[in-house]
């Protein structure tokens, strides 16, 4: 008798479990809700959060307000959202370093990228560009290898700091081309660029969007795009790829929504759905590809193994490189 009590009593408590669940989407949202961006305003990051902000308002029925916690790699901004309440109100825009590099670059984290979020959907895919600079007179990725080949440890790469991903694409490709190019690491991405375009630097991988209509202007010259896929705003610059002896050259950058882990699972099929209508809508399509962005969307399974599989990508290259957090 008391076993079926006891049993009695923990099927009510599950059944009110996901009736409080169901009540919580059906009622959702009522107020505004924040997105985190872990990054300082201006940024393609910012740039593309606050694109799907707007339509997902829209959809919503509540404006969604950007708010932008710089600092620490993003982990600021990413430690935030990890102890708000999980009711769907706190969103995370994340890029894939703030959850698969930070934790082998940062020797203490205030939160698991695999247990302190519940990922919702990927939102855009980014490429990287190989640009050098013209007077280096290479026209192929296998003409620069082979370059710095003969001129071991003259030849330089800019990065936008220590362990970010402009720095271990370079250290990727120093060690699939088995050369010697040294790293000169900069305090963000803006003074990487300039002394790079100021033909101080011989190199640099980086993402697209900001090389683009230099490109474009022949100012600079790209060399090749880091991802499997060739940019559709530069159809004539190969993948990288596509180079005899780097065939399994790939970075492939994303971006993406996570709330806080125990946030109901009707909440995050909710707001899956609405990001999936606004990332495939035409208008968003076309805006970010201007940027030599793709937009994407996926299932919060789908997020979750992207973000596994990652994680133990950059842990070796990360290994191999020596990198740590400046």
């Amino acid at each position: 008798m008391k076993m079926t009590n006891a049993l009695t009593a923990l099927g009510l408590c599950l059944g009110m479990g996901l009736v409080s669940a169901a009540a919580a989407a059906d009622g959702y949202p009522d107020r505004p809700l924040r997105m985190v961006v872990p990054f300082p305003a201006g940024g393609a990051t910012d740039l593309m959060a606050r694109a799907l902000a707007q339509g997902l308002g829209e959809k919503l029925g509540q404006s969604v307000v950007v708010e932008n916690r710089g600092g620490a790699g993003g982990s600021i901004g990413a430690e935030a959202v990890a102890t708000a309440a999980p009711d769907g109100y706190t969103l995370l825009y994340s890029t894939m370093g703030v959850l698969t590099i930070n934790p082998s670059l940062y020797a203490k984290l205030r939160y698991d990228p695999q247990k302190s979020f519940a990922p919702v959907s990927l939102t855009n895919l980014t490429s990287n560009l190989l640009v050098v600079d013209p007077a280096l007179k290479v026209d192929s990725v296998a003409a620069l290898a082979e370059l710095a080949r003969q001129r071991p440890g003259e030849l330089t790469f800019s990065s936008s700091g220590n362990g970010t991903t402009s720095h271990l694409a370079g250290e990727m490709f120093k060690s699939t081309a088995k050369v010697d190019i040294r790293h000169i690491p900069y305090k963000g991405t803006s003074g990487a660029i300039n002394d790079f375009m100021a033909g101080r630097i011989s190199m640099m991988i980086d993402t697209s969007s900001n090389f683009i209509e230099q490109v474009k202007q022949g100012k600079i010259k790209a060399l090749g795009v880091t991802s499997r896929k060739r940019l559709a705003a530069l159809p004539d610059v190969p993948s990288i790829s596509e180079t005899p002896g780097f065939e399994s050259y790939e970075v492939s950058l994303w971006s993406g929504v996570l709330a806080p882990a125990g946030t109901p699972r009707p909440v995050i099929d909710r707001l899956n759905a609405d990001i999936k209508s606004v990332m495939t809508s035409p208008q968003m399509v076309e805006r970010m590809a201007g940027y030599g962005i793709q937009t994407t969307h996926s299932t919060p399974e789908e997020f979750s193994e992207r973000i596994r599989a990652d994680t133990q990508k950059w842990a070796r290259i990360i290994d191999q490189s020596g990198a740590r957090a400046d």
